[in-house]
């Protein structure tokens, strides 16, 4: 798949998008105009509800700016990719006797930040990269170059609430690290040999509080500088090859 064919994946109208979801296709984002109304309306959004795709309630100005054409109230950015889920993943891993390692990305925005992180991941081995359904960086042509590839072979999982879905990783037999810099414990003292997910917060904000609450473990890394702050696809890369390193000598 090229750029070209990465950017232009776009669906706008109220039949085509339930045409795309009823064929399989995945939206990355949906902005549906605020007080839509039609006779398909409630088809599309049952269908979305079932298929718990989130959307973006905009004005109309903001479909305009996205497209010329007769977008009906109703503009989409499908996906390149097809979404996996986590809980399954991690069901069969820990059936098949493995040691699962998942990435949480806690609504990372930066798409180039993601697609590095997603590049790492695949390199050390991370069986799931979640992310949040709203507000995380969209799956584009931009996330996909500085991946690599790797998005296309790393499985990439929505979530519509993180904090459900670390619970359900904890009760699953996870162990939950925050990467964080607000701990005194550093990430080589952190055991990372057992069943693990690993969450990177927000580029600005960091872990949010619902996750950090979960979390069975905090961890960072040691600065030596003055700036006190690494960027979180390179912090992200050191905490994943720590995990690698406790691994392989276990």
């Amino acid at each position: 798949m090229t750029d070209k064919d990465i950017m232009t994946l776009t669906v706008f109208g109220i039949r085509p998008l339930i045409e795309a979801i009823s064929s399989g296709k995945i939206p990355d984002r949906v902005f549906i105009q605020r007080g839509l109304r039609g006779d398909n309306v409630p088809e599309l959004m049952g269908l979305m509800k079932g298929n718990d795709i989130a959307y973006k309630v905009v004005p109309e100005e903001k479909l305009n700016r996205l497209t010329r054409d007769n977008h009906q109230g109703v503009f989409a950015f499908m996906s390149p990719i097809e979404f996996a889920s986590v809980e399954g993943i991690v069901d069969q891993k820990i059936e098949n006797g493995e040691n699962p390692l998942v990435l949480i990305l806690d609504h990372l925005t930066d798409v180039r930040n993601f697609g590095a992180i997603v590049r790492t991941a695949e390199c050390t081995g991370v069986c799931a990269v979640v992310i949040a359904s709203e507000g995380a960086a969209p799956i584009s042509a931009d996330a996909v170059k500085a991946s690599a590839g790797a998005i296309f072979r790393v499985p990439i999982c929505k979530s519509r609430h993180l904090v459900d879905t670390v619970y359900y990783l904890q009760q699953s037999g996870l162990k939950i690290v925050g990467a964080t810099e607000k701990t005194d414990t550093l990430v080589y003292n952190t055991d990372m040999t057992v069943p693990t997910a690993i969450i990177m917060g927000n580029e600005e904000k960091g872990i949010s509080k619902g996750l950090m609450k979960l979390c069975d473990a905090k961890a960072k890394l040691p600065l030596s500088g003055e700036i006190g702050s690494l960027n979180v696809s390179v912090a992200c890369g050191a905490v994943l090859y720590e995990a690698v390193r406790q691994r392989m000598e276990k």
